[in-house]
């Protein structure tokens, strides 16, 4: 059964976590990821299954058949999706695995404080990106 189309449950409020997604929106060209902001306003946790608290823990997604991801495979799943999952690769593999997983749970844990001490570095980032995406734009070939 295909994952396809997979439903990223992210929180838009963390900077790290939204600079990580738009670059995952630029990138799905072919549809098959769709984003849920569980930060929104009036954001319904209910429909998931998935306590909201778990939902702000760790990033998850719903995968076509309903099952429920969550952490590095949901990364390893949306980067295949949008013809980057070599990038991922390493994370599956059967020694790493676990490695890659827990070194997540930290990275979960800490991203609040993350985006606030490299905050300079994620504007600099987002601040690239779309200086790249008005320069397509004023040659003709602006990416929507």
């Amino acid at each position: 059964m295909s994952a396809y189309p997979l439903t990223l449950l992210y929180e838009e409020a963390c900077p790290l976590c939204k600079l990580e997604v738009d670059n995952l929106k630029k990138r799905n060209s072919s549809g098959l990821l769709k984003f849920t902001d569980v930060s929104a306003p009036g954001f319904d946790p209910t429909q998931y299954g998935v306590p909201l608290s778990d939902m702000l823990d760790a990033i998850h997604a719903i995968k076509a058949d309903g099952t429920v991801v969550k952490g590095v495979e949901v990364f390893r799943l949306a980067y295949g999706a949008v013809g980057l999952g070599w990038l991922t690769s390493l994370t599956g593999w059967p020694l790493l695995k676990p490695l890659f997983d827990r070194a997540y749970v930290h990275l979960a844990r800490n991203r609040h404080r993350l985006s606030a001490r490299f905050a300079w570095l994620l504007e600099e980032i987002d601040a690239r990106r779309a200086a790249r995406r008005s320069r397509l734009c004023r040659q003709g070939r602006c990416e929507v």
